[in-house]
């Protein structure tokens, strides 16, 4: 079995690189007076700085040293000695037949847990940029819990397992895709433990221990913690720059070459990127997973959290990605109350074909049975009308939405304002909804910013916890949950942090390696 999941072509690499050498000095100085820096060498360390940003995924075959040469306009010895300076350093293997593919050295951090919940406690002397989750959107939530408190006596009447979902729920649910353009039917519905039960049940269905699974690079830490567990064999597929979401060409070959069993993506406000993918990218998205008999599974947990876009007339929001699956052969859709509503509210769902979701339901009887009944008719009353009647009038889960969406657009503009006063150099694109900040450190690493950020009283996240074997090590996940005078404190011990590990770099200053934590 090959040892590489994905490939890389030689004119695609050489368009990564551009930007690199592009900016390097004319005779490769790196001013007057400094050493030559060897062609080898300068294209073996931009090959590594590529690997280290997730540009290019571990496990990616390189292309042929002829083929790369022709492609940068420069001498084979030049490529073939800079591949062998990457597996000097760990960060290529090759095999005879097999090829090269590109890897991490030996004691690189990789990711070791998902983004745990700080302690209420503890939220006095530290501010929390952990977890991208909000305080509940009042009055909404207790009216949610009144009227299910209203609604509960029929089912305590009853065992109250449900594994499916209450049928209330589930056609709350099915009547909203309905209403974006979706039709769907309750039993296309199953009620799961919030998203993360969703995703783990979906899993357990599609991709065994040892299946391969196309991820987005970067992603969702804490689902890709969870496949990690579960044993499958992650596929990463680089995002975009900046904002620009999916890379079509790269998800068709890797859909293609690698024929993972199931792909995992979030199309609405990417987390953490916050990149939203249009009508476009979905359709061709789904056309190649239906071509390469890959299930698509779409994550919607960030889904109505626009903060520039208008949700009213005026312009439209992207179709659902099921949307583009009228046969509903390939695409999976799960959603969730904790990021739209409450983190607290542990109701998630999961939409698909109805014999899919009577084997997910038929598997569920032996784990954890069905969700919590107060809670599902808390978001069955949100679903319907303003009074829970269904009447026609905003229901409580759009006006809650409201109330979410007001919030996260005053602290992410708060958090932009503090990041670019106390940290100009830090590099970001402002997203146009969801929960997070994508933010490049100015070549610092992202794990020893954390590390000395929770020293100083913050707590952020690394890029190398939304990577794959340690990828985005340059970076960290700024969420929009603090805003005004909180945000401003936030941002200054960062910088403080930042300056921490800029001080400490010394000689490793000038290298990728010294990303290392």
């Amino acid at each position: 079995m090959a040892e590489w999941t994905s490939a890389v072509g030689a004119p695609q690499l050489a368009r990564l690189l551009a930007p690199q050498r592009a900016a390097e000095p004319a005779g490769g100085r790196a001013g007057a007076g400094a050493r030559r820096v060897p062609a080898y060498r300068a294209l073996a360390d931009g090959v590594r700085l590529l690997v280290l940003e997730g540009r290019i995924p571990v496990a990616t075959r390189l292309p042929a040293e002829r083929e790369l040469a022709a492609a940068l306009a420069v001498s084979r010895t030049t490529v073939a000695a800079a591949y062998e300076a990457l597996r000097a350093d760990g960060f290529l293997a090759s095999r005879r037949g097999a090829g090269s593919w590109t890897a991490l050295p030996a004691g690189n951090p990789l990711p070791s847990g998902g983004l745990d919940p700080l302690p209420p406690e503890a939220a006095g002397s530290v501010i929390d940029l952990g977890c991208a989750a909000l305080p509940a959107p009042e009055p909404w939530l207790t009216r949610a819990f009144q009227g299910a408190l209203a609604d509960l006596p029929p089912y305590a009447h009853t065992h109250g397992d449900y594994p499916a979902g209450l049928p209330v729920l589930r056609r709350a649910i099915a009547d909203r895709y309905t209403a974006r353009g979706v039709p769907t039917m309750p039993e296309q519905i199953m009620v799961t433990t919030g998203a993360m039960g969703a995703v783990a049940a979906i899993r357990a269905l599609f991709a065994p221990r040892g299946e391969r699974v196309a991820v987005e690079h970067p992603s969702y830490a804490n689902v890709l913690q969870l496949l990690r567990e579960a044993g499958v064999r992650l596929v990463p597929v680089a995002m975009g720059e900046g904002l620009s979401g999916w890379d079509l060409p790269a998800w068709r070959r890797v859909l293609r070459d690698a024929a993972p069993r199931m792909a995992y993506v979030i199309a609405d406000y990417h987390n953490p990127t916050g990149a939203l993918a249009d009508d476009g990218q979905r359709r061709e998205m789904v056309a190649a997973a239906r071509a390469a008999g890959t299930v698509l599974v779409a994550d919607e947990t960030m889904s109505g959290l626009d903060l520039d876009l208008d949700p009213l007339p005026g312009e439209p929001a992207p179709r659902p990605v099921a949307a583009f699956d009228p046969g509903g052969s390939t695409v999976v859709t799960l959603g969730s109350a904790s990021k739209a509503i409450w983190a607290g509210l542990r109701i998630g769902w999961v939409r698909a074909a109805p014999e899919t979701i009577r084997s997910l339901v038929a598997a569920r009887v032996s784990a954890d049975l069905g969700s919590p009944v107060l809670e599902q008719l808390a978001v069955a009353w949100l679903l319907a009308g303003a009074d829970g009647d269904g009447g026609g009038r905003p229901s409580g889960w759009d006006r809650a939405l409201a109330v979410r969406r007001e919030r996260a657009r005053e602290n992410r503009d708060a958090l932009v304002e503090a990041v670019r006063l106390h940290l100009p150099e830090w590099e970001f694109t402002v997203p146009r909804g969801g929960l997070t900040l994508w933010v490049r450190t100015g070549g610092l690493s992202g794990s020893r910013i954390a590390e000395a950020g929770e020293r100083l009283g913050v707590r952020v996240p690394a890029g190398t916890r939304f990577g794959v074997d340690g990828a985005f090590e340059g970076y960290v996940r700024l969420p929009f949950t603090v805003s005004g005078p909180v945000a401003g404190e936030a941002a200054a011990r960062l910088a403080a942090a930042a300056r921490q590990v800029a001080g400490g770099r010394g000689a490793e200053e000038d290298t990728p390696r010294s990303f290392v934590a």
